[in-house]
């Protein structure tokens, strides 16, 4: 599990280093959760959710309730939940989720990301097989052995605990990511250095140093692109 942690780290600090992206992407999730149900992430999973994954990228306030304040004034602009799958350099798996208002732009972008940088797409099906979705949560200041007595109180399950770089990890089932925060909250804890719903490879790859650069380009194509929102892979960016 750790080099899993190792690459989600990696994207986090490469989304980091690139925040005018970063909150523009994080604004319109927002503003698609919040126009989805109620504009109040107590009534609002999926709003409470992506507010969560924001608040660990440090969004700022003004970014968020402005996209909310846009659900509640009626705007009229609809967006499409889309999925692709694909492969990169040297076998490696990626699978690119987007949100767009305009289908045949957003598969024409991708699509070209792919087959520019030494990729292909493939149908659906043929690479998410090979992944997980999962819940990853990460805290600062308690031991792995700490996390796990607190979260069987709270009498949740996860699939697995490790203790990494000063972080205790905790992998779940998806529907199991409020019951984890809300049972580190109960405990007092409301930070994050995590808070994420990903696709995980069951098995992570590593590249010969060529395949990698080209690979490396891929994604970055990929996570260039305006209605992109998260790249998931199977390769091991080591550290």
């Amino acid at each position: 599990m750790g080099r899993k942690w190792n690459n989600i780290k990696e994207k986090k600090a490469s989304k980091d280093a690139n925040t005018s992206r970063v909150y523009s992407k994080f604004a319109l999730e927002i503003y698609v959760a919040a126009k989805s149900g109620e504009p109040d992430p107590e009534s609002n999973q999926a709003l409470k959710f992506v507010l969560e994954r924001a608040k660990t990228y440090n969004v700022p306030r003004v970014i968020i309730d402005r996209a909310i304040d846009k659900a509640k004034g009626g705007s009229e602009e609809s967006y499409d939940e889309l999925r692709y799958e694909g492969f990169g350099p040297s076998g490696s798996m990626i699978i690119v989720d987007a949100l767009t208002n305009n289908v045949n732009r957003t598969a024409s972008n991708v699509r070209a990301a792919f087959g520019k940088n030494g990729g292909n797409m493939g149908v659906n099906g043929s690479v998410s097989y090979m992944f997980d979705a999962t819940a990853v949560i990460g805290i600062e200041g308690k031991s792995s052995d700490e996390v796990l007595e607190l979260l069987m109180e709270a009498d949740v399950d996860v699939r697995d605990i490790i203790e990494e770089d000063e972080a205790v990890i905790v992998y779940a089932e998806p529907e199991q990511f409020h019951a984890v925060q809300e049972a580190f909250k109960s405990a007092g804890i409301t930070e994050f250095s995590v808070a994420e719903l990903t696709m995980l490879a069951q098995n992570d790859v590593t590249l010969p140093e060529d395949a990698l650069a080209q690979f490396e380009k891929l994604i970055d194509a990929l996570e260039d692109l305006e209605d992109v929102q998260r790249v998931y892979h199977n390769v091991d960016l080591g550290e």
